[in-house]
């Protein structure tokens, strides 16, 4: 399984310049390890230390005006590969890109980070740009 944990330099720069006006939608998929990999050895689980990472990181990510608009559980994979797995799940929203970024900057975030970094094993990110679903599959304005 690749490991895919921190975005490197040349993708957060490529975001960066994708700015426009109002909110974006952030899709997190999270797989944790089953032992955290914290660098001064200190012993949690990914879970622990994912919560950790959310007690912290939280007041950051509200005070600038972040909220979860979707979570759920994952429980099986239909279409993809079967033994991709997540354990967090979820959509972040975001009132701008400069709201993201600012809390990336944050430097009660940057410490939170440590935790995030030592819990997960994999995951991914993707920027959506919210829509207003419409009737049919695909459809959206």
């Amino acid at each position: 399984m690749d490991t895919y944990i921190d975005p490197t330099r040349e993708r957060f720069g490529a975001f960066r310049a994708m700015d426009r006006e109002g909110p974006i939608h952030m899709l997190n998929l999270v797989r944790l390890r089953e032992q955290a990999a914290y660098s001064d050895g200190r012993a949690a689980t990914g879970e622990e230390a994912y919560e950790a990472y959310g007690r912290e990181s939280g007041p950051v990510f509200r005070r600038l005006g972040g909220r979860i608009v979707f979570a759920g559980g994952f429980e099986f994979m239909l279409i993809g590969p079967e033994d991709e797995r997540w354990d967090r799940v979820f959509v972040a929203e975001y009132p701008s890109i400069d709201a993201f970024v600012a809390m990336v900057k944050d430097p009660d975030y940057r410490k939170a980070v440590e935790h995030r970094q030592a819990a997960v094993l994999t995951s991914r990110l993707i920027r959506l740009e919210p829509m207003k679903p419409g009737a049919g599959f695909g459809e959206a304005t």
